[in-house]
């Protein structure tokens, strides 16, 4: 017994040392063979790409959306509110049917501004009114917020612009005033506008985009992407994205890297940032044949006064750079890129 007793104190440390050890080894190796597989199957970024659209982002510069609990009260948050409501129901006011005016094509601003632009990657007004006043690009004028107002009805609501001195222009600037409150000149703020995808290092393909609206789009938007009229008849519950009441060819989103990261982002239904559903390349190509189905001209011939300013994937020329206007529209973006740099470098 004593002989027993005297085996088994020394094996307990034994065997408890040996467990360590293993245990110790084993998390090395599993931790050496998952950065491995990492290093092999991370998706290459093309060189000249923008940053990925749900990179991690920097402590304390996430913006959020206000609680509307804070909205003030008197005639201050009468504004607000009666701002918030023309964003999410613009069709109801300045529709085909508007009971204040019938200057825009029937979609809403929210159609584009998700959650009365209140969403992360989904083209909110976070920063919107902390960049104002400003020098427009497209424009080559200084601009003020209520002049941006009037660009997304001419363009993104294919319409006529509304009476910048009206109480309804001034109560949309209430909302988006409140909204931002807190946001500072200057401020980079994560979240904004609709995010950025990396380049593909080939054009993006509406014919594949096509299967991909098919499978994922169709049952909202329609087959001939025509949208859901809402049971009152005065807006969509889902809006066309193309034909004559879907966005202008001069609008924001007929830009394929605009469309791409929104559609990544925020398409379909139910996806985010944090939860997409299609991959950056599923996102280009629905981008892609979107953008080539037909819808309301715009003339253009005003726009980007200073060709070095215009972007990449401006779909009408001209340029200051020698590619095509089928490149400029579907890529590759990369060599556009790095034209543009080189053009950005020479002194004028």
């Amino acid at each position: 017994m004593d002989g027993n007793k005297h085996n088994k104190t020394h094996l307990k440390p034994i065997n408890r040392i040996s467990s360590l050890q293993f245990i110790s080894v084993a998390v090395t190796v599993i931790g050496i063979a998952l950065l491995s597989f990492y290093l092999l199957h991370k998706v290459p970024v093309k060189p000249g790409s923008p940053p990925a659209a749900n990179a991690i982002p920097a402590a304390g510069l996430q913006w959020k959306m206000p609680d509307e609990r804070t909205i003030p009260t008197g005639k201050e948050g009468e504004a607000i509110r009666y701002g918030r409501e023309l964003l999410v129901h613009t069709a109801q006011y300045f529709g085909p049917r508007g009971s204040i005016a019938q200057i825009s094509n029937g979609m809403n601003c929210q159609n584009c501004h998700l959650e009365a632009g209140g969403k992360l990657f989904g083209n909110n007004y976070a920063s919107f009114i902390a960049t104002y006043p400003k020098m427009g690009n497209r424009s080559g004028k200084l601009e003020r917020p209520d002049d941006r107002i009037v660009q997304c009805f001419e363009r993104s609501l294919a319409g006529h612009a509304p009476d910048t001195t009206s109480r309804e222009v001034q109560a949309m600037l209430a909302y988006m005033k409140w909204l931002a409150r807190d946001v500072k000149r200057g401020q980079k703020l994560y979240g904004t506008a609709c995010g950025k995808l990396p380049f593909l290092d080939h054009a993006a393909d509406p014919v594949k985009g096509l299967a991909i609206y098919t499978s994922k789009c169709q049952s909202c938007h329609g087959k001939d992407g025509e949208g859901v009229l809402a049971a009152d008849k005065l807006s969509y519950t889902f809006p066309p994205l193309w034909g004559r009441h879907s966005y202008n060819d001069g609008a924001g989103m007929y830009r394929i890297g605009n469309l791409a990261a929104f559609a990544k982002n925020n398409m379909p239904l139910g996806a985010s940032y944090k939860s997409p559903q299609l991959t950056d390349e599923e996102a280009w190509n629905v981008a892609a044949f979107i953008n080539s189905q037909p819808r309301p001209h715009r003339d253009q011939h005003a726009d980007w006064p200073d060709l070095k300013l215009k972007p990449i994937d401006a779909p009408f020329g001209p340029y200051a750079d020698k590619f095509s206007e089928t490149q400029h529209k579907y890529g590759p973006f990369g060599p556009i890129k790095d034209a543009q740099k080189l053009l950005s470098s020479k002194k004028v």
